[in-house]
């Protein structure tokens, strides 16, 4: 065949060499770096495409690089699971760094530890069995956040705080309210609580929850009472979120939650607070340790009082004043009289200074002028403890 010919072959190979032999030099080695430069590009774009880089080869932009959609999630703070109100980051942080922390009110941690010692003492009389109450976190939320965060199915018992005008909200899940019902009904031990699923909770089980609800609200009573009685009642319970609604979703409130264990069953309790039913004791919640004192403080004033007590003062007694024009006295010269323009029976002012502290007579006691007080002596506005305490001495003396 012609293809198979090796003449042929021979003279296109001989007709290619023409070619090359014909071309010129520059030309050639202008497409041979033609050539190269198209595959350092190549390389150098597989190479971004695969760092997820911008850098173009001009090098501004070296330390740059595309961000995937979970590193930008997490940038913002955005999560697609459930809403968890532990993890604060990114933008949601910046959002809710206005919001205010329990850490500025010290002494709720207080309170809630006072209150974890008591419900534990309460719960085992309660239940006749062996109650653990552990305080598992206290962190500031926002309203409406929780309560999109509840599991459901749960007992939501709205109360309310007499002296405070305001509502509060107890929360208690699934495993805590069967694991009561089984415990104060003689459930056997050593099994884990069924959860029922689909249907609602029966009276039994809503006044067993309502009286352990009774329990908590007694016990917070105490924890509260140093730093401001309260009476805690309850107002209603409710099983959908959307009934127990107390304040706004916007706004910021205290979340408590009590761990409390039973051997081998137990559950959670949640004590929610808006910021505003605790607003009348706020000054008594930024108090550093207990018994700290704002403003007037007694023992500090009582110390103050008896000090300016011991002080020595010197008093005047005066006669008589008047003014005269600077002319007139100019022109006094030894042997003139100054007439007083006073009664025999004036009374003499004793003064401190400036401050006229009584008024009394004028007479004499042996070789000395003495003066005889014929007027109270004039007290300050701001009464300090030690007059307080002397007046209530001198009443019980006085009184028959």
């Amino acid at each position: 065949m012609a293809g198979n010919d090796p003449v042929d072959q021979d003279a296109i190979a001989a007709q290619w060499e023409a070619q090359l032999d014909s071309q010129d030099p520059a030309e050639a080695a202008a497409e041979a770096a033609s050539n190269e430069l198209s595959e350092t590009m190549a390389l150098q774009w597989a190479a971004m495409v695969e760092d997820g880089s911008r850098d173009f080869g001009t090098g501004k932009n070296g330390g740059e690089r595309v961000l995937s959609q979970e590193e930008i999630d997490n940038l913002l703070g955005f999560n697609v699971g459930e809403v968890n109100l532990d993890d604060n980051s990114g933008i949601r942080a910046i959002i809710d760094s206005a919001m205010v922390s329990y850490e500025r009110l010290p002494m709720l941690e207080i309170v809630f530890d006072r209150l974890v010692r008591l419900l534990t003492t309460s719960l085992r009389n309660f239940t006749s069995d062996n109650v653990e109450v552990s305080l598992d976190r206290i962190t500031s939320v926002r309203f409406g956040d929780y309560m999109n965060s509840i599991p459901l199915p749960a007992v939501l018992c709205v109360f309310k705080a007499e002296e405070w005008e305001n509502f509060g909200l107890v929360t208690v899940d699934s495993s805590l309210i069967y694991s009561m019902i089984d415990v104060l009904l003689g459930g056997r031990r050593g099994q884990t609580s069924m959860r029922i699923e689909g249907r609602p909770y029966t009276t039994i089980e809503t006044n067993l929850v309502k009286r352990l609800v009774e329990v908590v609200m007694a016990d917070a009573e105490q924890a509260f009472r140093p730093l401001s009685p309260v009476t805690f009642t309850i107002d209603r319970l409710e099983t959908n979120p959307r009934f127990a609604a107390i304040s706004r979703p916007a706004n910021a409130a205290i979340l408590v939650r009590l761990r409390i264990d039973m051997e081998d069953r137990g559950g959670n309790i949640e004590l929610l607070l808006p910021y505003a039913t605790i607003e009348p004791i706020r000054n008594v919640l930024l108090q550093m340790f207990m018994g700290e004192k704002f403003g007037r403080d007694p023992i500090w004033e009582g110390h103050f009082a008896t000090e300016v007590a011991q002080a020595e003062i010197s008093v005047d007694a005066v006669l008589y004043e008047a003014d005269i024009p600077l002319k007139e006295l100019m022109k006094l010269k030894v042997g003139d009289t100054l007439p007083l323009e006073m009664r025999a029976d004036a009374l003499v002012a004793v003064r401190c200074g400036s401050v006229t502290l009584t008024e009394g007579r004028m007479g004499r006691v042996g070789d000395r002028v003495a003066i005889r007080v014929a007027k109270q002596l004039r007290k300050p506005n701001t009464t300090f403890a030690m007059f307080e305490k002397a007046d209530e001495q001198t009443k019980m003396m006085e009184a028959p």
